[in-house]
Parts: C-alpha cells; structure tokens; sequence
C-alpha cells in the first residue's frame, strides 16, 4: 500500500500545478468557511455572555417619562415590600477611547437567580461591597485598558478622565467591555449622585408598575442573539456558498488529475493491484491533501475572522445593539466542526471521482475519451435534477405565499439556494445545446465547426468552473444590488426624515420653556416637537374581525407641520396622503412596516393601546417605512400623544428662516438654558454619522462577496491552466495543417470568452432574482419591512466584464505558450496525437 500510494503522489511531482490548485480550493473553502463560522462563534459567545446579564433575565421599572429613578424612590418601594433591586448604569472611556459600559449593583438585594447576585465565599461578597471594592470584567476587556491577562487581577487601569477603577477580578461569564461593581463605587465613578438607572426584580416578581412608572417583563425584552440571528444566518450563506464555489476547484482538479493518471492505474492494476486497493490508496491520498488543506484553511479562517471581527462588531453594535468583543472565543467545537466540514467537503467533491475510478472497464483505462463517454447521459441527469430543484425553489415560493407576513426565514434562504442550484446545474446542458447549435451553422466553415466541436470536448472539464462562475456571479450581482438599493433608500429616507436643519435635545422638563422661547425667535419658522412613550397593544381590529395581541409597543409622536408632512414617506394609506395626514391631525395614527408585516395589518383597522392611566382605540390612517429599526412603533401627532398617553417630550427640529445665524442660535439657546455644546445637533452631522455607519455595517458583505467572486474566478483559472498541455496538443495539428498561430490564438481567446460571457448573461437574470428574494422575502422576514427593488446597469456590465476578463486572461497564458513554443516542439506535440 506503501508504495501504491507513492506511486499515486508521484503524479503531483509531475504536474505541481495541479497540487498547487487542488491544495489551494481545499484552503480557500476552508477558510472562509471556518472564518465566518468563528465570527458567529464569537459574536453567539458575546451574546449568551449578555443574555446572562440583566436585561433579558429580569423584570425592568423605569420612568415613564425616561428622567433618572432616585434612591428616594427605590426607598420607598423597598419598605412597601416589593422586591426590587437598584442598578446604575453609564459609560465610561478608557485610556485608548473605547467606550465601556459601567453596571452598578446590590449583590444583597438583586434576585438570587442571577450569577451576579452569588459570590464564591463570603469573603469574596465582603471585597466586592466594601472599599476599596471590585471591577469585575470578561478576559476580552483587558485589551481596551491595555492590560495584560498575566497583570490583570487586583490591577488598578485609570480611565481617560484620570479616575481609577476599583481592582480587576475575571469573569469569563460577563459580555465584552462591560465592568460590573457595586453600586457605590458606580456612582462614585460616574458622578451620579442619588440618581440610579433603573430598578430589576426576578422574572412575575412584580405584578404592576407604581405610580409613574413603567414595567417592563423579561419575557418581553429582545434579546441581542433573538435580533442579529438573521444577520448570522446571512454570513453562514455566504460562507457556504464560498465553500462550494471552492469544491469546484477541488473538483476540476481531481478530475483531470485521475484523467492524466490513467495509465499509471492501468499499469498499477497489471503489476496486480486491485480495484479494491486502488481505491482505497485513492482515497488516503485525498485524506493526506484534505487535512493539509484543511488546517492551513482554518488557520487562514481565524486571520480573516481576527481582521474582519472589528467590522463585524461595529456592525452588530450599530444595527442592534449587541456588544461582541473584540477577540476570538472559539469552542472546541469549532475546530472539530471546521475540519469534519473541510474533509467532508472534499469527500463530496472526490467520491464522484472514487467511484467513476473503481467502475471503469480495464480495457479502456487508457483512452482518454472514457471520461466523455458517459457525459451525454450525465448532461441528462443534470437536466432533471435542475428541474428538480426549480419546481423544489416554486413550492417553497407558494408555501411562503401563504405563510403570515414576516415568517419564513430560512425557507426564503431555501428558495434562493434552489434556484442557485437549479440554474447551476441547467448551465451544462444549456451550453452542451448551444455549442451543438452553433456548431451545426457553422457546418460550411469548417475551422469555426472545429472550434465549436472542441470546446463541445472541453465542455466536460470546463462545466464545474463555468458553474461555479454563474454562481458567484450572480450572488455577487443579487447582493450588490442589494446593498446598493438599501443605500439609495436609506439616504432617501434620512431627507426625507431629517427635513429640519437643527435638532435640540434638552432635558423634558425645559422644553415648554424653550418652546415658549423658540416662539419670538424670528430666525426660527416652525418647531416640531417629538415625544416618546411606551404602551402594550392590547388587540386589533381588521375587518375579519377582532383579536387580542398583548405585546409591548413603542409610541413616537412628530408635529405634522408645514415642513415635515411633504417629505414623511407613507406606504400606503387609506384614501389619498392628505386625508391620511388630515385623519393624523386629528387623533388617527401611522404604524411602521414592522408592526403592520408582523400582525397583518392595514390602513382602516384599529389598534387598542393601554399605559398606566389610558386605554385607547385608534384607527390606522396610514403605514409609514422604517428602516432600521428593530422594533414596532405606532406614530402619533404630538400633542394627540401628550394629551392621550402623557408621554414626555424627546427632541424638537428646528426649521430656520433664511439667512438665519445658526451659531448666534446655538450661543444664546446654551447661554439662557444652560445647554452642553452637544444639545444641538446639526442634520448634516446626523446624516454624516448614519451614513458611516451604514457604510461600516456592509464592510463584512462586500468583503465576502468580493472574496466569493475571487474564489469563481480562481476556480475558472485553475481549470483552464490545469488543462494548458491538452490544448496545446490539439492546437498543435491545426497549426501543422497551416493555420497561422495568430489565427488559432483569436480562436482559442474567443472560445473561453464566448464561453464566459454567455455564462454572464445568464447570471444577470438570475442576479435580478436573487435580488428580489433578498428585498421581497429575505429581508421582510429578518426586518420586517421591504426594500424598492433597484437594478444597477453599471454593476451588470462590470459582470459581465469580470466574467469574460477572468476567462480572457486565463486563456491568454496557455495561448502565449503556444505562441512562444517552437516549430520542433510544436511537431512533437502533434507527433504524440
């Protein structure tokens, strides 16, 4: 077997190239397979570290009107008996400028249940609630304080303000940046006085909330993994799809290698080994390349996640949320997982050629036309599993058409990778069909007959890359578009949101007195106060009849005034827009695509909302966009919010006359409020600031979107220079018979681009679809709203062009081997026909 198996690797002495190849679609699949897999393992580990904490584990009492709770207050509850606990919560910077968020608690009076509310001995309790007390804090925070681990326990950083935080204890069960101490030593570090954030009590500890104040259940509270799943699910289909687009390198490859290696089989089954045997060195061998591919791919896939995790985090952090540290935390798992998941890869891609290898007749191991003879009827098999997959993509299009809007995730995941599928496996016989029509035209010009009928030969070993190409190609294409539209959209949405140049944000209790102020301000035109409250829905009435719903919901209330109603974008309404805004004025509400794709929803049917001191039903005028926002909100006028729901004043806009002083403004609204210099924000560093953020939350996706076309272009290269001496070697009689070099170099370079840019063409339909899934179904059930679909022509003529670039440039150094190669050698190549 020994020896067997040498003789078998001895082939790759021969031909590096197609080691080089073979190993290099191992790595490439492997890697960014393992490397979006270790940013979701760390992002998930980031996220049961926070679901341990408070916000998901605990009832939550808060101000109604968003103002800071009291010791006072937190007081007089506890000697009312109820069983709450104080938390202060704030944030602090360290040395290097990263935002840390500082938790206060009472171990004593917090819920038992809760890890943070346990200590290993009493001693360690009495060193946490007594000066010079404890910061405790994740192994992954020590970075942003620039501590080393080794130093870390009982080490005293100092913050970018110069104070000195308690000493550090490890607490690998905390989330990232996030310390955790006692409350005293909270709020000696964050100035806060008596004031305290909120109060937390064990989950149905608590049936109402007191006077003033809002309770909100555990069991109502998002957590950071529920919101970002449809975030992670997007990676793991772009890893996936990176994964197979590189078994079709690993494919090809193995393919032509047990092609060119027919007669050493042939010679090896004659000196007596057998067909069992043979296969079984077969498959060692590619255990042997699997795990060297498969370990340098993971390796490589812990670099990519290391460089592209800053992303990833800033990404999660802006969209949801959701903290995700900065190194990686890998499971043992992961690393079990990313090499059963490379060498299971590889499995899939060589067990055709294993299989192929011990059904092939002795007698024509030899002849190098045995692999092509069985290609008709594979063309076949092709076709109907394309079918197969398309009418599997069609019934999971009409399941989700009667599934409730939002639902369907990962069916809509399903339905994208079917048609993938199905278009993939349809491009062979489509492209077998069109070369035999071609062919047959051309059937009086015998050198474009020829050149049909060869690349009908070529076919078998080109398929898998152009396959691959199609693939990656319309991804590419679908999600672009994408992302592309998302931004058009989004920028459109924040002109038309963020219609007024200043925005004030004060404390709630100044804003009747600055309003009263801002009216004799002649530079000011018009004010538009926004208010924001919470209330539970209660139930909805449509017209097939009334149901109970009973889930929280957020209320924002805008002044509908001259300069806002023009640019608020509505989606639908019940009659026309200004009757919509007419109905507003006066009591009716909007509702966001969220709220209306989760509970079926339109304009006409009624809502009833309940708070503490209001019950309401309130007919929908209208459904507005909201992009971006997680949550579901019902919208109301203003003034119609305070009178109805008491709900306290949030910001104000502020629309300026012409040739207003905003700096004056700025000066004199600080100077008689007393007003930080960042109570007034300009609109364009508001929309300065969103858009970077934007821009940094699809960092990730078009880096594995450019890395997956990179990898289709790779396979197509790989395949063509693999297969560099068989050309020759039927270029070579052409040339015998007299065809000039130049002519059959054309010849060559217009075969492969034709190739590549039929495959192309038939990508950018299939783009477009992709699109359409990603904004009509993958979006509506991740978000719960839709996005315009928006086609880019530039982005499908840079298809287009990548698709026949790639092809051109890996035909031309074949071609310009032929060309350099000289007369005696060309000779030989025709002589060995």
């Amino acid at each position: 077997m020994t020896q067997v198996l040498s003789t078998l690797l001895s082939h790759y002495r021969r031909h590096p190239g197609q080691l080089i190849m073979l190993l290099l679609g191992l790595w490439v699949a492997s890697a960014l397979w393992s490397g979006i897999q270790a940013i979701n393992a760390t992002a998930r580990d980031s996220y049961a570290r926070a679901d341990a904490l408070f916000a998901t584990q605990l009832d939550q009492l808060e101000r109604r009107d968003g103002a800071p709770l009291t010791r006072a207050e937190y007081h007089a509850l506890r000697q009312a008996g109820l069983p709450v606990s104080p938390m202060l919560e704030g944030e602090v910077v360290s040395q290097d400028g990263t935002r840390l968020t500082l938790i206060g608690i009472d171990p004593l009076t917090l819920s038992g249940d809760n890890p943070f509310a346990q200590a290993d001995t009493s001693a360690a309790l009495n060193d946490f609630l007594t000066p010079p007390w404890q910061t405790r804090l994740a192994p992954d925070t020590l970075a942003a304080l620039g501590i080393e681990r080794e130093d870390a326990s009982g080490a005293t950083p100092t913050l970018a303000e110069g104070q000195q935080l308690p000493p550090l204890i490890l607490s690998s069960a905390l989330p990232p940046n996030t310390l955790i101490m006692d409350i005293a030593a909270a709020a000696r570090l964050l100035e806060s006085g008596n004031e305290i954030t909120r109060m937390v009590a064990a989950p149905g500890a608590l049936s109402e909330a007191a006077a003033g104040l809002t309770l909100t259940h555990a069991t109502t509270l998002a957590s950071p993994g529920q919101l970002t799943e449809s975030f992670h699910l997007n990676l793991t289909a772009l890893g996936l799809l990176a994964w197979v687009v590189g078994l079709f390198i690993v494919q090809a490859a193995l393919g032509l290698a047990l092609e060119q290696r027919l007669g050493m089989l042939r010679t090896l089954r004659v000196l007596g080994v057998s067909g069992r045997r043979l296969v079984v060195a077969l498959s060692v061998e590619l255990l042997l390349l699997g795990l060297i591919g498969a370990v340098a791919g993971i390796a490589s896939g812990v670099w990519l996640a290391r460089f592209l995790l800053p992303d990833v985090a800033a990404t999660l952090a802006s969209l949801y949320g959701a903290g995700v540290g900065q190194e990686l935390n890998l499971p043992w798992h992961y690393w079990v997982g990313g090499l059963a998941v490379s060498l299971g890869g590889l499995l899939l891609a060589g067990i055709g050629v294993l299989w192929r290898a011990a059904r092939l007749n002795m007698l024509e191991l030899g002849q190098m036309q045995a692999w092509r003879r069985g290609y008709r009827r594979q063309l076949t098999l092709m076709s109907i599993s394309g079918a197969l997959a398309l009418s599997i993509a069609l019934a999971l299009y009409a399941w989700l058409r009667f599934q409730p809007p939002g639902d369907g995730l990962v069916a809509g995941f399903g339905l994208i990778a079917a048609l993938l599928l199905a278009s993939a496996l349809w491009l062979p016989p489509l492209l077998a069909l069109l070369l035999k029509g071609l062919a047959y035209l051309a059937r009086r010009r015998p050198l474009i007959h020829w050149a049909m009928a060869d690349m009908q030969l070529q076919l078998p070993r080109l398929s898998l890359a152009m396959m691959a190409l199609l693939i990656a190609l319309a991804t590419n294409l679908g999600v672009g578009s994408m992302v592309g539209g998302f931004r058009l959209t989004f920028l459109e949405w924040l002109d038309q949101r963020l219609v007024a140049p200043l925005y004030l944000n004060a404390p709630s209790e100044q804003y009747a007195e600055i309003d009263a102020w801002l009216a004799d301000r002649p530079e000011v035109s018009e004010r538009l106060l926004t208010r924001r409250s919470e209330a539970a829905l209660q139930a909805a009435t449509t017209p097939e009849g009334s149901r109970s719903i009973g889930s929280p919901i957020e209320l924002y209330g805008i002044t509908p005034g001259e300069s806002l109603t023009p640019h608020w974008p509505l989606l639908a309404t019940l009659q026309s827009r200004s009757s919509a805004w007419a109905a507003f004025s006066e009591g009716a509400i909007f509702i966001n695509e969220q709220l209306a794709t989760a509970e079926n929803l339109s304009p006409g049917d009624q809502l009833t909302l309940s708070a503490p001191g209001a019950n309401e039903t309130l007919a929908i005028a209208a459904i507005y966009p909201d992009y971006g926002n997680p949550s579901r909100q019902v919208l109301m006028a203003s003034p119609q919010l305070a009178a109805r729901f008491d709900a306290p004043p949030s910001s104000m806009g502020l629309v300026l006359s012409d040739n207003a002083d905003v700096d004056a403004l700025r000066a004199a609204l600080g100077e008689r409020f007393d007003l930080g210099s960042d109570a007034l924000s300009d609109q364009r560093e508001i929309k300065r600031i969103a858009t970077e953020i934007f821009e940094r939350t699809f960092t990730i996706t078009r880096a594995l979107n450019g890395l997956t076309l990179a990898v289709a272009a790779l396979a197509l290269f790989a395949s063509l220079l693999t297969q560099a001496r068989s050309r020759r070697q039927q270029l070579a009689p052409l040339w015998a018979l007299g065809v000039p070099r130049a002519q059959l170099a054309q010849l060559n370079l217009a075969q492969l681009g034709g190739t590549a840019l039929v495959t192309g063409l038939l990508a950018v339909p299939l783009g477009i679809a992709i699109t359409w899934g990603l904004v009509a179904i993958i979006n509506v059930a991740a978000f719960g709203w839709r996005l315009p679909l928006y086609l880019f022509p530039w982005e499908m003529a840079v298809t287009l062009a990548t698709a026949v670039g790639v092809a051109l440039l890996a035909a031309a150094l074949p071609t310009l081997r032929f060309w350099r190669a000289s007369p005696r050698a060309l000779l030989a190549e025709e002589a060995n026909q």
